[in-house]
């Protein structure tokens, strides 16, 4: 979380709260680190942290928004934000539809 939180505040983005969701929780088994945080201004922001070494494709878009309506009906609140830090390739069309969907990526 560390690094998400210094990667974060050199973009000038500090939030009042930060709370890390398990993915068990959620009842999915992927190997990603998902954030529930509260800006200065009150907005919520649904923060995941997905690393791996191949590369991500439209198909790994899709399971990012299953798993991001999961976490709404969790939480029981939509998001304002959603932001994603991504270690690892990234194909251009799943840039384009992670853009589409609203997602920010770092």
């Amino acid at each position: 979380m560390q690094m998400i939180v210094e990667s974060l505040l050199k973009k000038g983005k500090i939030y009042k709260k930060m709370q890390e969701i398990a993915p068990k929780e959620l009842g999915i088994r992927n190997k990603l680190k998902i954030y529930k945080a509260v800006d200065t201004t009150g907005y919520f922001w649904a923060i995941f942290a997905l690393s791996q070494k191949s590369r991500i494709l439209l198909k790994d878009v899709k399971k990012m928004e299953e798993i991001y309506a999961k976490l709404t009906l969790y939480c029981d609140h939509n998001f304002k934000h959603k932001l994603i830090f991504i270690d690892a390739p990234l194909c251009s069309k799943a840039q384009k539809a992670f853009g589409e969907l609203g997602w920010k990526i770092q």
